[in-house]
């Protein structure tokens, strides 16, 4: 079999299976499980799927600007938004982070609501500037104008600051083994330092990105206690649900 072919027999495997393992492949190939790792390595140099030990597992679905996720999958993060305002208490401090679904989640905030919120997203600031029952503490620190966040280690020192009750994580990447990983340096990083300021983490995400990974690591997929996702019936959340995770 050509390279090219192994290649193209890969990625569709890869997208069938949502994860290939070297041996396996080495056998349905017949070739090597060096020529196997050769052509792994070569796909994730091409940005087209996650390496990892023994096999490899796709990337999250692909990124889009901040005003074009806002309109993807709507109702999805209506229900998801509808689900979190289920957690929401008076008197709660709480972490919001700068994703579209957590952003759809502070628009339905009820006006009667009384809670603290520390945010480092500017249009989550904006949707709760006026709501008469919310304070709003805003992190601070550079704006990334494509994702319209705070970042930097003045935004981290500020949340680190913070003892939230619930931290709220809109996610670019879940997977059972690998954890809660994103496509860039210094958001994770600031979503590190959100995960380690709550007593209760809560990922928030749609069925596309279970079972993905990118290269920056958030935390460990054991440091998430609830994942709100569109579909919490689907068999492939049975891995999260066996780490203890509560999924709804």
């Amino acid at each position: 079999m050509l390279r090219e072919e192994r290649l193209d027999y890969i990625l569709k495997k890869l997208k069938t299976d949502q994860k290939v393992l070297q041996a396996e492949l080495s056998t349905d190939l017949q070739v090597s499980e060096d020529t196997v790792r050769r052509d792994l390595e070569s796909l994730a140099q091409d940005g087209l799927l996650i390496k990892v030990r023994g096999g490899a597992i796709p990337h999250s679905p692909n990124p889009y600007s901040f005003t074009e996720r806002i309109l993807l999958h709507e109702q999805d993060k209506q229900l998801m938004a509808q689900k979190a305002l289920s957690l929401l208490k008076d008197g709660q401090t709480i972490v919001l982070d700068g994703g579209t679904s957590t952003l759809v989640l502070a628009k339905l905030f009820p006006a009667h609501l009384k809670l603290t919120v520390v945010t480092n997203s500017v249009p989550i600031v904006a949707q709760l500037i006026e709501h008469p029952g919310v304070e709003v503490i805003f992190t601070g620190g550079r704006i990334f104008k494509d994702s319209r966040v705070a970042s930097g280690l003045d935004t981290i020192r500020m949340i680190r600051r913070i003892r939230a009750d619930l931290c709220f994580l809109g996610v670019c990447s879940l997977h059972p083994v690998v954890g809660v990983t994103g496509l860039d340096l210094e958001e994770t990083e600031v979503k590190t330092a959100m995960v380690e300021s709550a007593n209760r983490v809560v990922a928030i995400g749609t069925s596309d990105k279970m079972g993905t990974a990118e290269p920056f690591k958030v935390c460990e997929m054991t440091d998430i206690d609830t994942i709100i996702t569109d579909k919490p019936g689907d068999a492939a959340l049975q891995p999260y649900i066996d780490l203890g995770i509560q999924v709804i």
